[in-house]
């Protein structure tokens, strides 16, 4: 998986990679970090794929109220992203600020246990672990991009989501056993907390990776006065970043959140709720299979096509969950459908943007473009879930196909950031 151990490969502002090996391998404080995310990502990952079926079956939530709290869990994040990431550049202490994210994170978990069936309480314990995810993300990032090269900054962003999506195809897997194993000694919603606790300790087990392995890239000396927050908005004056900002909150404005795609095959096969977290193994399955060779092919061929690419089979999966086709097509398709669209987007999105950004600001440009991100999936998911409620399930994924299709002919009509290509960004 062109891993090297970080005696060999260092990001810029360290020492520099060989011409030899530049194209080969990815720094070892990348693999440290996809590490971190591994753990990280079994721990939320077996909360977020129990989440849909605990809310909506175990405390009573309707499909508008679940909306409503999807919207939160996905864009709480977004103010809390830009703030992450100016800190991170501010103070020239990218390791630190992640580290204060996961750390949130991981007691959130032990929040979930302690407010019981209080919506308002879970609701609140939700919104802290996903301000901890936002104060993490973008510094986490600009170390992935800041410990690559410019021809293997979308390798070394496939390698860590690929190590990422390891812990997200563990994780529903590890909710499904305990689940499984605690089904006849609990009742319908305390049962999670035996999730809620295994969860807590595997992040705190993260945090402790990050703290031990992971290491801020040496700041030059006339590069560690602080960051002003003006120098990070002046990023929009870049056409390039302002049109990669925009389309890529279009495209998210039209797009379904996973745990609604989760609930309507959910719905469409009558799974039972025990067997609901192992829907996101599938689409895990296919990340980890092709996320590599995709990152590869985007730092060659160019990372906006491949990006755009990824809604093309996002949008066959809309397709199929509308058209009536049933059973094990109907399961299979959407998730390898579902799984190549992560392939092509997560990950590939942010190296298409770290070429843009100055190192200085490059949490900063990072942050406000998942921002945009996450503010257009709150929009989104509040809106799907008042068009399930209104019109059916059907109808809605319906409105969704035609809203995708509508934004991705436009793209290819207008042919936007045709320059965003492997190692001439």
């Amino acid at each position: 998986m062109y891993i090297a151990s970080a005696r060999h490969v260092e990001g810029p502002g360290t020492s520099a990679i060989p011409s030899s090996q530049a194209g080969r391998f990815v720094s070892g404080n990348v693999v440290a970090l996809g590490t971190v995310s591994l753990i990280t990502d079994v721990s939320s990952e077996m909360v977020t794929a129990i989440l849909p079926i605990y809310l909506v079956v175990g405390l009573g939530f309707s499909p508008l109220q679940f909306g409503l709290v999807n919207g939160v869990y996905s864009g709480v994040t977004a103010l809390v992203r830009v703030f992450g990431g100016h800190l991170a550049d501010r103070w020239q202490r990218r390791k630190a600020v992640a580290a204060t994210g996961y750390g949130l994170s991981a007691v959130a978990k032990l929040g979930l246990i302690a407010v019981g069936n209080s919506v308002a309480g879970t609701a609140g314990v939700l919104a802290a672990d996903r301000t901890g995810k936002g104060l993490r993300t973008a510094p986490r990032d600009a170390l992935i991009s800041l410990s690559s090269t410019p021809a293997t900054v979308a390798r070394s962003f496939a390698v860590h989501r690929t190590m990422d999506t390891v812990g997200a195809f563990l994780g529903p897997l590890v909710a499904f056993l305990l689940l499984w194993t605690v089904a006849g000694n609990y009742l319908a919603t305390n049962r999670y907390d035996v999730v809620f606790f295994a969860s807590f300790c595997l992040a705190a087990l993260g945090v402790l990776v990050l703290v031990l392995f992971v290491r801020d890239p040496p700041v030059p000396a006339d590069r560690r006065a602080p960051v002003r927050l003006r120098a990070a908005t002046g990023l929009l004056s870049d056409a390039r970043y302002r049109g990669l900002l925009g389309w890529a909150a279009l495209l998210g404005l039209v797009t379904i959140g996973d745990a609604f795609l989760y609930l309507l095959l959910q719905q469409l096969l009558q799974l039972p709720a025990t067997y609901f977290a192992l829907l996101p193994l599938g689409s895990a399955a296919v990340f980890l299979l092709i996320a590599v060779p995709v990152g590869r092919v985007a730092d060659r061929r160019g990372r906006w096509p491949v990006f755009l690419a990824g809604h093309g089979a996002l949008l066959g999966a809309y397709v199929l969950l509308c058209s009536g086709t049933s059973g094990l097509a109907l399961v299979a398709g959407t998730l390898v459908l579902h799984g190549i669209f992560y392939a092509c987007t997560d990950g590939v999105l942010m190296a298409a943007a770290a070429p843009l950004l100055p190192e200085r600001l490059r949490a900063s440009g990072l942050g406000l473009l998942q921002t945009g991100q996450a503010l257009a999936t709150l929009a989104s998911s509040v809106l799907f879930g008042v068009a399930w409620a209104a019109l059916g399930p059907r109808t809605a994924v319906a409105l969704a196909v035609a809203a995708l299709t509508a934004v991705l002919l436009a793209a290819l009509v207008l042919r936007p950031l045709t320059d965003l290509t492997g190692g001439r960004t």
